[in-house]
């Protein structure tokens, strides 16, 4: 990066604003945030009234949920200030964000009196979604136009990756890339760079696609339900589908986009298109905005014990309560787990000149549409159609861009319907058949090529330096062992990856056998190991179905066998001559975590879910994950801080018994799942990448493994327990809670398993024990608990609502 940035401002401390100083301080970088002096300030108010606005935008962005902040205290990193008094104090940033009201007069205003304080070389960026952004800057300097530009984050900044990056006519480009590489590294996120056209890349084609939604909805006469059973999950789409995204976006927002781009773009071929339908137009006469008026396409009300969420039937106007939509199609899709043989499964029928039922004729009209109209689009909005893809993955988190789909269908497959509707074919697929490509993107031995609108030529899919991509090492023949549950990877530079791949990688015998293998190649061909996959979930725990079986059989010696097991290949991770490195993102819960625990380090994306919660079915961790935790209590109480072991380990206790999950790599910490050494990834994108450097620079240090030999029963480790002293304590805190109705009787009796492993037992003295022996007490609670009815009843509840029972 040519220049540093390390101080940022954001003017403007509404929904946006507020949210994106929050990921800033994120990122750990100190944030002047601003907003206007209250328009109805009294004379001889006191002074701290001046900034009762912009305090209210951050206190909201505090009470966030989702949160907006990894932990509360970054939240300190944020100082606040007005427009009129604290201006020139963006002096002192690097990078100044504007994010104040859509209205051009108003952003020209601020400009021109923030360049009065800017200093030289200080980028200045606007997040406007809709006004053109080379029009908000035109009257300023020629060297603050080459300083400046768009960078559009998406709501929530925290939790949406896309950042669309809009150069301005005379922006420099040591700038975008400044901008590019610090959104990448710092701020985690997924950058596209978008031409000034009317709402960029992501909100010109996901309203397209959302208008489409609603013609075709009137066309088919489907339901709410049904539309959205048709455009979530099944089609690689978030849950929240069409209907209940718009009612998250805010109806009054979805029709200042539509109304935007029909005011903004003439010669758009579907100009027609983007007039705000008459549903919505009544939805936001009568109010019903969606989540923030409490009521739009769905509405929640109080029923018996829980909320019953309603639908309005766009019929009648009137709500309803929600019905499941049936359609054949769909079931039969929920089989199929790969996206791409899925959409081909649900469309195939209307490729081969059947009709389908009718979810399968909405996906068909509803996904074609969309993608002709992407391709139309290019090279209008973006010369690329690998940032058009990605801004529309990145920005309404969908598997799959346009184009990307095209190819899962098959474009020759998409062409011949497309003709036999005779519907017109854009110029960018036309150029793709005429290439002789079988599609936008092709693969061959771990690499991708692209189809160039520009050239009309294939170029290489180039991958980002310091990002690995797991499946296009296996694709180049770099996978060196395997089984249905795990691979092993090379990384090259003598660093070798365990990869789960099972569903939701659950820890079963087949990926205990590959960190086996992984262990002993370690000993001979590599120098480190990397524990990561690219999953959605790094894993979600033990194989809670085979469990239940188990118990419900009553095999408890293979119960036994198994714990045994999965603790002794932690304890292999542990104690491995060379440094392992695990690399959890997603959900890393119950084994997840425990695999973590084990490892030399950990390398967490800033998003990574860790706990142990395998409480809420009814069971204590029993992979060694309450033994370090112990462990970790021990080191705080050792480590100068005036803290004896009982109440070192009274946070230990209770985040286990309460199942605590860390929110964030930074609320991990704060847990104790994660050390003060290990580190965190911003983009998920780069934590292979960075888990591998992690584990070579432990290399390079000259890494010493911890000393005791679990495999010859030597162990030095010692482990200080304080058996009645801890014990009775606990004991009286479970009888507490008991008895204040905060937990059942059951909750109760599995607390008292877990105090008296963290106690080290009834013992009557402090004193020092080995590792297998709290281990020993752990697998024998463990067992003992799937015996329990109630146990098992948890388990069987957990795996049919994937919801805990509390019973």
């Amino acid at each position: 990066m040519k220049r540093r940035i390390e101080k940022a401002a954001v003017l403007g401390a509404g929904t946006m604003g507020s949210r994106i100083a929050a990921h800033l301080a994120n990122a750990g970088l100190p944030c002047i945030l601003l907003d206007i002096v209250p328009p109805d300030l009294k004379p001889g108010a006191p002074a701290g009234d001046r900034n009762k606005i912009v305090r209210a935008g951050l206190e909201a962005a505090k009470k966030s949920k989702p949160a907006a902040f990894f932990v509360p205290a970054l939240a300190e990193k944020i100082s606040i200030g007005n427009f009129e008094d604290d201006l020139a104090r963006c002096a002192e940033a690097d990078w100044i964000i504007e994010v104040v009201a859509e209205n051009l007069e108003i952003k020209r205003n601020l400009l021109s009196r923030l360049a009065q304080f800017r200093k030289p070389g200080a980028i200045v960026t606007t997040n406007t979604s809709g006004l053109p952004v080379h029009l908000i800057a035109e009257s300023m300097s020629e060297e603050f136009q080459q300083h400046w530009a768009g960078t559009h984050f998406f709501n929530p900044p925290r939790y949406m990756k896309l950042v669309e990056v809009i150069p301005g006519p005379k922006t420099s480009s040591e700038v975008i890339e400044t901008l590019h590489e610090f959104c990448d590294l710092r701020l985690g996120k997924g950058v596209v760079i978008a031409k000034d056209t009317p709402n960029f890349i992501a909100n010109r084609i996901g309203t397209y696609s959302m208008l489409n939604a609603i013609r075709l909805m009137t066309t088919l006469g489907m339901t709410v339900e049904e539309v959205d059973a048709s455009t979530g999950p099944a089609v690689g789409w978030p849950k929240s589908a069409t209907f209940r995204t718009a009612d998250l976006v805010g109806l009054d927002v979805l029709v200042h986009v539509i109304k935007n781009i029909f005011e903004t773009a003439p010669n758009d071929e579907s100009h027609e298109m983007y007039k705000v339908p008459p549903l919505i137009e009544e939805m936001v006469r009568r109010g019903w905005l969606g989540d923030k008026t409490g009521q739009g396409f769905y509405k929640k009300v109080k029923g018996e014990g829980e909320k019953e969420i309603l639908t309005l039937d766009i019929n009648t106007m009137e709500y309803r309560p929600r019905q499941k939509a049936k359609f054949a199609s769909l079931e039969m899709g929920k089989a199929i787990e790969d996206t791409r043989e899925r959409l081909r499964a649900l469309v195939g029928p209307v490729l081969e000149g059947q009709k389908g039922d009718k979810a399968q004729q909405f996906i068909w009209g509803g996904l074609s549409e969309m993608c002709l109209y992407a391709a139309r689009r290019v090279p209008e909005i973006s010369d690329s159609v690998v940032d058009v893809d990605h801004a529309l993955q990145w920005g309404f988190a969908w598997e799959m861009g346009p184009f990307e789909m095209m190819d899962a269908i098959g474009v020759k497959a998409f062409v011949a319907q497309i003709q036999k509707e005779g519907r017109a074919l854009p110029p960018t697929i036309e150029k793709v058949l005429a290439s002789g490509r079988k599609g936008f993107f092709e693969s061959e031995k771990g690499k991708t090529t692209v189809f160039d609108v520009t050239t009309s030529t294939a170029k290489p899919l180039e991958t980002p330096p310091g990002v690995i991509i797991l499946k296009s090492l296996k694709g180049a023949g770099r996978e060196i062992e395997r089984n249905s549950g795990a691979s092993l990877i090379d990384l090259g530079d003598g660093v070798v990856c365990c990869e789960f791949h099972a569903k939701m990688n659950a820890i079963g015998a087949d990926l205990m056998s590959m960190l086996h293998k992984g262990l002993k190649r370690l000993d001979n061909d590599f120098d480190a190991m990397v524990i990561a996959n690219q999953a959605v979930n790094f894993s979600v725990g033990a194989n809670v179905m085979l469990m239940l079986v188990a118990a419900q059989e009553q095999e408890w010696d293979e119960l036994h066998m198994a714990v045994k097991q999965f603790q002794n290949v932690n304890l292999g991770l542990k104690y491995a001559p060379k440094p392992v490195v695990a690399a959890p993102q997603g959900m890393a819960l119950g084994g997840g975590c425990e695999i973590g625990l084990h490892a030399a380090k950990i390398q967490a994306a800033a998003e990574a879910y860790i706990g142990l919660v395998e409480v809420g079915v009814g069971l204590i961790p029993g992979g060694g994950g309450t033994k370090e935790m112990l462990i970790r209590a021990n080191e705080h109480a050792a480590g100068g801080e005036d803290l004896d072991l009982f109440h070192a380990m009274k946070p230990v206790f209770e985040t286990i018994a309460t199942a605590k999950v860390g929110t964030s790599a930074e609320d991990s910490r704060a847990l104790g799942f994660l050390r003060r050494e290990d580190g965190v990834s911003m983009n998920r994108d780069r934590l292979v990448g960075d888990a591998k450097e992690a584990a070579l620079a432990l290399v390079r240090a000259g890494y010493k493994p911890l000393a005791a030999s679990w495999q010859e029963g030597a162990q030095t480790t010692q482990i200080k327990v304080l058996g009645e002293q801890f014990l009775a304590g606990a004991k009286l805190a479970i009888h507490m809670m008991q008895r204040g109705g905060y937990i059942s009787d059951y909750d109760a009796h599995v607390g008292r398993k877990l105090a008296n492993i963290l106690a080290g037992g009834p013992l009557t003295s402090p004193q020092l024990v080995s590792e297998q022996y709290v281990l020993d007490l752990e697998r024998e609670a463990f067992v003992s608990l799937c015996g329990e009815k109630k146990t098992q009843e948890r388990m069987a509840f957990t795996l049919k609502t994937g919801k805990p029972l509390r019973n």
